[in-house]
């Protein structure tokens, strides 16, 4: 996200990923990957605090907590502390995200 690599970010997003933000806006893969590329969504960094990974068979969940330096919206560059909680699936032995939650802490 921080290199803006549309290829390399849809090849590990589910065609059925869904990214719901904060607000509860709920935006499907192609529109994230728009939102990526054409500047709505911009990240400089992310320092990882912490992530707990849970697998059961093809599919799995990721808790991660990371403080996250992004403009999005229109808005002012922000140091954010975001929860995302992470569905994945497994695929032709390739782990795909299906799903991720953010919220703050």
């Amino acid at each position: 996200m921080i290199d803006k690599d549309i290829p390399a970010l849809s090849a590990v997003l589910d065609d059925s990923f869904v990214l719901v933000h904060m607000t509860g806006m709920r935006q499907p893969k192609a529109a994230f990957l728009k939102a990526v590329a054409d500047g709505t969504l911009n990240y400089a960094s992310a320092d990882h605090h912490s992530m707990e990974v849970t697998i059961s068979g093809d599919t799995a969940a990721l808790i991660g907590k990371s403080r996250v330096n992004a403009a999005v919206f229109g808005g002012g560059w922000h140091i954010w502390r975001l929860e995302q909680d992470l569905r994945l699936v497994k695929k032709n032995r390739t782990w795909r995200i299906t799903l991720s939650e953010a919220s703050t802490y």
